[in-house]
């Protein structure tokens, strides 16, 4: 029989009201996993309401029992993880040790801001008046709203919840309707330890639905969003109505620059580790290559070596793989499109290139070479297990091949030349930049993209400080 979920709003688990359900998938075999609400815009403004009440109460308690819920939630999580790694993997084509992973790093990241109850922290600034002091406090936005996406669903609940509540805010979130069986559990556990009613909600549902509300709503003063260029469009187009403060992460076309100087079984390792992550289906993984012409030949042969003994199959199954399928027929349909454009304009398929069996959503590990810069495959970002390769001389040819794409979230160096690194690190327009190593971020840093990559950031203080704003209180005194 097939799980039918439901909403959880204002700390209970709320029944569908349209009788319209959203089918989950496999990708991996294409079998229905479940059914979620088709939720309304009502559904989502239920929430909010739910969020609003319990707003003024949350804030009021101490920052370090707002934290120890987090612990709480935390706890709750590691107590679920077999269960949980077994849902990610199923609905979201994970490879069980990447699924795994998600699910230890959500945990820790909700333990690490639970650290910074203690230690985010308001100013005093010197006055030019005599006996004044002027006090900047740092407070609670109030309801704040999260729109995730299904690549890597389960963090995404903690990495925009974990600031907001810490802060002082409630919180409503939409999860993807790809993969909203995480969320499920992620609402069990928050009803189980009893977290206070309406802190966070969950509401299921379509982004022109339920994603406008908790965008548009008057009653929210943040939403956070992490998705395409055109969802964050949308999003800001609908916050705009009550200038509503918007954070987003959208897409990326992360360049890799391979010196001639680089330690290339280094830079051949991390880069592939950067492209097959979740098949692809990553924001910051390495979407195209620059080679200096020294070392092509040489780049090329150990690159496709390399990608020759990628594994895929079904991650449910396969415990020694290195990705899963894609996450939907359309997106298998669009990274062929993509490969079958490049060629179409000059580029040659030098591994993979295609579909790969006839069940589940499988693409092969695919490199292309003889691309050109005004190509769509070096442009448009493909978000699956395809890698375009071309070559350069210099590095600022290399910088500013870089350089040139309405995209700013990631990028890469390979070099042993601290000069050449520093250069790169002046030069490069991007929210950030990895050295000799893989396209990963970490809790305790923060990540931005520039231009169409988004607006705002998430982890580290800076992250946290999106969920806050000042209120500056002018003091005088006899």
């Amino acid at each position: 029989m097939t799980t039918h979920h439901q909403h959880f709003i204002n700390g209970e688990f709320v029944a569908n009201q349209n009788d319209k359900w959203i089918e989950v998938i496999n990708p991996a075999t294409e079998a229905l996993l479940s059914r979620v609400p088709e939720g309304t815009k009502q559904d989502a403004s239920q929430a909010i309401a739910a969020a609003e009440a319990a707003q003024p109460g949350w804030e009021a308690l101490p920052a370090i029992e707002r934290g120890n819920w987090l612990r709480k939630i935390a706890a709750g999580i590691r107590q679920h993880e077999t269960e949980l790694t077994a849902t990610i993997v199923a609905e979201g084509g994970k490879t069980q040790g990447l699924a795994q992973t998600e699910v230890l790093f959500t945990a820790d990241y909700l333990e690490y801001m639970a650290e910074w109850a203690r230690r985010y922290e308001g100013e005093i600034v010197n006055s030019d008046r005599p006996n004044e002091n002027i006090f900047v406090f740092k407070k609670a936005i109030g309801v704040t709203t999260g729109i995730l996406p299904w690549n890597f669903p389960f963090f995404l609940i903690a990495r925009k919840a974990a600031p907001a509540l810490v802060t002082g805010n409630t919180i409503v979130i939409k999860p993807s309707e790809l993969t909203p069986n995480n969320a499920a559990i992620f609402a069990r556990i928050l009803h189980d330890i009893s977290l206070p009613k309406g802190v966070i909600n969950f509401v299921y549902g379509y982004g022109p639905e339920v994603g406008q509300e908790l965008a548009a709503n008057p009653k929210v003063g943040l939403v956070s969003l992490t998705g395409s260029v055109n969802a964050g469009i949308a999003t800001m187009e609908a916050a705009a109505k009550n200038v509503t403060k918007v954070s987003l992460e959208l897409g990326g076309k992360a360049p890799a620059i391979v010196m001639d100087d680089a330690d290339l079984d280094l830079a051949v390792k991390a880069i592939v580790s950067s492209r097959v992550i979740n098949t692809g289906q990553v924001c910051n993984c390495a979407e195209r290559v620059y080679v200096q012409e020294g070392i092509y030949d040489r780049f090329i042969n150990a690159l496709t070596e390399a990608f020759k003994q990628v594994k895929f199959g079904n991650p449910a199954e396969l415990t020694d793989i290195d990705m899963g399928p894609l996450i939907t027929a359309a997106a298998l349909g669009r990274v062929e499109q993509k490969v079958a454009k490049a060629v179409e304009q000059g580029g040659k398929v030098v591994l993979g290139g295609k579909r790969a069996g006839d069940k589940g959503f499988y693409f092969e590990p695919t490199i292309i070479t003889d691309v050109r810069q005004e190509m769509e495959i070096m442009r448009e970002e493909i978000f699956g297990p395809v890698l375009p390769v071309m070559t350069f001389k210099t590095l600022d040819e290399a910088i500013t091949l870089a350089n040139d794409c309405e995209y700013g979230l990631t990028s890469s160096i390979y070099t042993q030349n601290l000069n050449t690194a520093m250069i790169a690190l002046r030069q490069l327009k991007f929210g950030e930049t990895y050295i000799n190593r893989e396209n990963f971020e970490a809790m305790q840093g923060f990540h931005a993209g520039w231009r169409k990559s988004g607006v705002g950031g998430a982890d580290g203080r800076h992250g946290l400080e999106e969920y806050l704003q000042t209120h500056v209180a002018y003091l005088q005194f006899s």
